[in-house]
């Protein structure tokens, strides 16, 4: 079975739709897309730095963007729609994955996007927040030193890694105090995503995102809240409500992980801008194959993937 999976804010880096706007159809695409979100994508996903493209406001739906976009050039390299047996994203991610799943049009995703962007971002500016990468250390031992130095485990990521969010206060006790065995990484984003800090946010957006169009999910679709599967039968509604509370909540990659492995995924095809969650699933799926999307020179590689274990996915379905 394939899966694919889109990656979340931090992994854009300056100038990356430049190889993509050589593509057909994408500068089309993108224009599409900058007017839905009230950004100019083009300008920021070619020539911005990284301090610009680090604002909440521009790199949600340049992130978003990025992910339709390598996707639609992968399916006009296939010549036919792609669509997997289960997708999942990453925090902001979610939003491309709900396309990838049909709840969602690309231009809908990422209007939609816009609008929690900027409001995440009003959120971040009300008090100085930020948030740190754990890497290693003991489970329990990281959880506590999280909850002794008054931060919140904002991204639970599996493979021994948690994002903890908080105070900039907080954060600078808990980087003087680590757990043993584990190393804490800033990251370079503007806010405590997924945390308390995020209900201005959250409210604001609920009010704009309860009239969006959707559809019921034409695949399995994995929630960060929990890691459930949803699939023919739950409502778009239902799903636009989870990416609304998920602003406030933790990601539990750890569980979209799971759920990934128990549904017998054999091949992960990460969408541009890639690279993270394939890392992560060469920790946590031990045997699955992993294909990352970063530029379109990945192209033929993903096509191939796809091509593999989509069949393997038919063949299964086949013998059932």
């Amino acid at each position: 079975m394939l899966a694919i999976v889109c990656p979340g804010q931090g992994a854009q880096t300056p100038g990356m739709l430049a190889p993509w706007l050589e593509l057909p159809r994408t500068a089309d695409h993108l224009a599409a897309f900058s007017e839905a979100a009230g950004v100019d994508l083009t300008t920021h996903g070619t020539t911005s730095d990284a301090d610009t493209i680090r604002d909440t406001a521009v790199a949600q739906p340049l992130i978003v963007s990025t992910s339709l976009l390598a996707l639609r050039a992968l399916e006009d390299a296939v010549g036919a729609p792609v669509v997997p047996g289960a997708t999942s994203g990453h925090s902001v991610g979610e939003f491309a994955a709900a396309a990838v799943a049909g709840v969602l049009g690309d231009a809908e995703a990422v209007g939609l996007v816009g609008h929690r962007a900027r409001f995440m971002a009003e959120a971040a500016a009300a008090e100085p927040t930020g948030m740190t990468a754990v890497l290693g250390g003991d489970p329990d031992e990281v959880a506590a030193a999280l909850e002794a130095a008054g931060v919140w485990p904002a991204n639970v990521n599996g493979g021994g890694q948690t994002v903890a969010a908080g105070s900039l206060e907080a954060l600078a006790r808990f980087a003087e105090n680590p757990p043993a065995r584990a190393r804490v990484v800033p990251l370079q984003v503007a806010g405590a995503f997924h945390t308390p800090y995020m209900q201005p946010a959250l409210e604001k957006f609920g009010a704009v995102a309860a009239d969006w169009a959707s559809a019921a999910p034409r695949t399995v679709l994995i929630s960060n809240a929990d890691g459930a599967a949803y699939a023919d039968g739950t409502a778009g509604a239902d799903v636009i409500a989870r990416l609304v509370a998920q602003i406030a909540a933790p990601v539990r990659w750890d569980l979209c992980q799971a759920t990934l492995a128990d549904l017998g995924v054999t091949g992960l095809l990460e969408l541009a801008p890639g690279g993270v969650l394939k890392g992560l699933a060469r920790r946590s799926l031990p045997g699955v194959e992993t294909v990352a999307i970063t530029s379109p020179a990945d192209l033929p590689a993903a096509q191939d993937l796809v091509a593999r274990h989509s069949a393997t996915a038919d063949s299964q379905e086949t013998a059932k």
